[in-house]
């Protein structure tokens, strides 16, 4: 079937070759474009073909079980053979993310602090950003520690916040702990090992490794405290890594031809680029077809023929891949196969 597509040239985004190099393939754009569907078939072509894939969704509305018509949930879940789907829950991070802070208090603090700070935990499950923080955690381990299990890991993601709250995430730590610690007279010694978790401090060259000695001297409560703020700080650096790695990692937007997505993936594009994030390319979706006919589809057709060429604007050289609109709703994994197999090499 042919598109009707504006009169500009641009290079086809060759998804298949994507599914085939990259580790880590994140998928970014505005609600309500196909995001999550353009993902699921991403993750079901994959598969078909022989990888290993765990696809996860960080959007706490569940799209991705309705995607499939069926129950995911925040443990991985066997869809087909070769495909591992899993739901983050944010509510239930928070309650793992302050589980793991308690108990790693209560081995610090007397039981009278450890009452009060407690009850300072049980406050902010409901502080801005506790589910936030909580999610990031869980992206960070399963970009780092659950890609071994795996091929291919593909997130089905908001376009530019998780993503640069990630690569961001070095810092505000080094920030916060250093702030936390520069009170304590004891924290002197500490604030050294504090002054290795910098970014540009490769913490896990296997050349050098600038906090070996860094700890000496530290009493056993506080060598576990810095123990613990280096191994975080080592998590969130690996992950910024992969994610700003053109060979193992690469983001693609979907968006439809009309002015609001246009304009937010631009925007997200432009930030995702300045940040070194390899942005390879977009699937535009919901493209009309020539065949629609009509005095309504003509006035449709002249409409998107001026979005297409804003669109070419605003993706400029990056690649695309463009998907005609279809009759029906993709729901089940047979629907979902049936729409990656328009995402393949197939001729326009």
């Amino acid at each position: 079937m042919l598109l009707m597509t504006n009169a500009r040239t641009f290079n086809t985004l060759d998804l298949d070759a994507l599914l085939a190099s990259r580790a880590l393939l994140m998928v970014g754009g505005k609600g309500g474009v196909g995001k999550t569907t353009t993902a699921s078939a991403l993750a079901v072509r994959a598969a078909d073909q022989g990888s290993k894939v765990l696809l996860v969704s960080t959007d706490p509305a569940h799209s991705l079980a309705d995607a499939f018509n069926r129950p995911i949930g925040n443990q991985p879940t066997v869809l087909s053979p070769g495909l591992t789907a899993l739901e983050l829950d944010p509510d239930d991070e928070v309650e793992a993310y302050l589980e793991r802070v308690s108990a790693q208090m209560r081995r610090f603090a007397t039981p009278d602090q450890f009452r009060e700070l407690d009850k300072q935990l049980r406050l902010s499950r409901q502080s801005p950003g506790a589910q936030e923080a909580a999610l990031l955690e869980r992206i960070s381990r399963l970009i780092d520690e659950d890609s071994h299990d795996y091929d291919l890991l593909i997130f089905d993601t908001a376009p530019t916040g998780h993503t640069l709250r990630l690569l961001s995430l070095p810092e505000v730590m080094a920030a916060w702990t250093q702030g936390l610690l520069r009170h304590s007279e004891k924290a002197r010694k500490l604030g050294q090992v504090l002054g290795h978790l910098t970014p540009e401090k490769s913490i896990d060259s296997p050349l050098q490794d600038p906090t070996e000695h860094a700890t000496s001297g530290l009493d056993p409560r506080s060598q576990e405290v810095a123990d613990t703020l280096m191994a975080r700080q080592r998590l969130f650096n690996r992950a910024r890594r992969q994610l700003t790695n053109p060979s193992h990692t690469a983001f693609i937007f979907v968006l439809t031809p009309e002015r609001l997505p246009i304009l937010e993936t631009r925007r997200a594009v432009a930030s995702l680029q300045e940040h070194a994030i390899p942005v390879v390319g977009a699937v535009v979706n919901r493209v009309l077809p020539d065949a629609a006919e009509g005095p309504f589809f003509a006035a449709r057709h002249a409409r998107q023929k001026a979005h297409m060429e804003e669109l070419a604007n605003a993706l400029g050289s990056l690649p695309r891949k463009d998907v005609a609109l279809q009759k029906d709703d993709i729901q089940g994994l047979e629907a979902i196969r049936q729409f990656a197999g328009l995402l393949g090499n197939v001729d326009r």
